[in-house]
Order: C-alpha cells, then structure tokens, then sequence
C-alpha cells in the first residue's frame, strides 16, 4: 500500500488558447485531447493519458491535484484511513474524469483539493515499445522535458498537513525547516519513489499552489531552458541556480496567466532508510537558493 508518485495537475485558466500555446510551443508538451472548454496535456516520456489538465475558468488557479497508488486495493484502505482522519471522502467513478478509473477525492487539511487512483488510461510516450530510440524526435519544440517531476503547495500549519501526508498517506519526510521554537516551516515529502521530493509543503495561504515541476536531464537542459524562456519572453522569477534543500539544480518562471513553473534536475537517491535532513531557519537563504543566500519574499508570498 503506498502513494507511488504525481499523475497529474488541474488548473483553470482565463485564456485556454493563450496556455496552450505556452505549454506546447515553450514547455513543448504534447496536446493529448481537447475539448471545448478543457485541453489535456503531456510529457513526451510519459506513458499516462495526461500530466496537465487545463480547463476554462475567468479566474487563473488549481482544481485538484492527484497521485496514483500502487495497487488497485490501496484506494479502499486509504479511504478507510482518511475518513478516519475526519477528512470526507467522495468516489469518482469510471467515466466521469478522463482518461482515468475510480478515484478519490477530498481536502487535504491545507484546503488544496486531492485525488488518488490507480487506474490510469495509458497511451504510451513518444519512443514507442518496439526497438524505441533513446531520445525524443529532435525536432521538438521548446524546453520538451521528458516528465512532471514534483509540486509544492503552501499551508498555513505546515506541521498539520505534513502529519496528514506521513500519517495518512504514508509519505516519508526527507527534509525540513525548522524555526527558533522548532516549529517546521516547511517540509519535503516522497511517496514510492527515489526522488527527494514528490511534494513540498512551505507556510503560506491554505489552498494555494505555490508550483510545479518538470524534470530535465542534466544542468545543460537547465541552461539551455533558460535560453528558450527568455527568447519566448517568459518572467523567469528565480535562477538558474541550485537548491541547497534538495541538491538540485533549477530554474523558476511564470506562465503567461501568473502560474508558476520550475524545470528540475539532480537531487539526491532517497532509500526509505534515509535519515531527514534539517535545515535552521538562519541558514534557509542557502536551502532556498544556495548561490545566492538569500530568502526571496517574492519567491516565498507569490503564490496561485
């Protein structure tokens, strides 16, 4: 029983023609389905349906975000274990989502709305199964990156909402920031996977999404993004730089409607014997960004 990793992310947006065309000409995404009023979207190495969902709203924002399990038999247990927690619980079923079977959906205790499922339509990655080439067409356009890697959400008591998503969902902690009176002000958190994160968690408004973000190979794919967001004229709010929290080495920036970005690489292997790591919050400018040494407001209060 477990949370095995991010499957995908619902936003609305104000302007569907103006995002897509960002998120396939920039991000470089593949347009998987669309609808009237609702466009699905994906890596190019991603064998589900969709990692992005974008649907019309007036106002810019995140719907729900959802993790898939690891077994079909989990989805009972976690509804038994989050119903016990006082969070309720509704069943989506087979056919009301696209692109996914029965799901469940509640509130987190930071207000942000989530899903869990297992069953998830596959429609395989670009590389195809039969003698696949290493690497994508190269005629991609944009930064391309082969996958969603994580996301972050802001709570306003970190420490409650972490205690949900290890407790409850069984994510294990591998960093934290702690306060002058050890109160944690941030958390990073992995389900299944070896990463060092699948969620973040950092004070701030509850229901708010801080970012999300894509996985790219290596530090020249870092720096070579860069190159492409800002020749599309993108707002890139943070880097290139490298995490101290993490290890890893990144880039923020802002889609056209305020959405916040990262493009990711490097890190650490986490093994499920992995001892946290803490950071003080005197050192956090380092955690935050480790060249710079700063803790940016704009960086930590901008938010969706």
């Amino acid at each position: 029983m477990g949370i095995l990793r991010l499957a995908h992310i619902d936003v609305r947006t104000p302007d569907l023609d103006l995002s897509t065309a960002y998120y396939t000409e920039v991000m470089g995404l593949q347009q998987v389905q669309r609808t009237d009023d609702t466009v699905y979207l994906k890596c190019w190495d991603e064998e589900d349906h969709h990692s992005l969902r974008m649907r019309y709203h007036p106002r810019t924002g995140m719907d729900s975000f959802t993790f898939r399990v690891e077994a079909e038999d989990d989805l009972a247990d976690f509804e038994n274990k989050v119903e016990a927690y006082g969070c309720p619980i509704s069943r989506v079923s087979r056919g009301e989502a696209v692109g996914q079977g029965e799901s469940l959906r509640f509130e987190v205790p930071s207000g942000q709305i989530m899903e869990l499922v297992w069953d998830i339509e596959k429609t395989g990655n670009l590389l195809g199964k039969h003698n696949p080439s290493p690497t994508p067409p190269p005629d991609l356009p944009g930064i391309a990156p082969p996958r969603m890697d994580h996301m972050l959400v802001n709570a306003e008591e970190v420490a409650e909402s972490a205690k949900f998503f290890i407790d409850v969902l069984g994510l294990r902690m591998t960093e934290q920031v702690l306060d002058g009176n050890g109160h944690q002000l941030g958390v990073w958190l992995a389900g299944r996977t070896n990463s060092p994160h699948d969620i973040a968690i950092v004070n701030g408004p509850n229901g708010a999404l801080h970012h999300w973000a894509y996985w790219l190979d290596d530090w020249d794919h870092i720096r070579k993004a860069a190159d492409t967001l800002a020749y599309n004229g993108v707002q890139i709010d943070q880097g290139p730089t490298r995490h101290g929290v993490t290890r890893g080495n990144t880039i923020y920036f802002f889609d056209p409607l305020g959405i916040r970005n990262e493009v990711f690489t490097g890190g650490y292997w986490v093994d499920p014997d992995t001892e946290i790591l803490t950071w003080t919050e005197d050192n956090f400018g380092k955690g935050l960004f480790y060249y710079e040494n700063v803790v940016s407001q704009r960086f930590l209060r901008m938010h969706t």
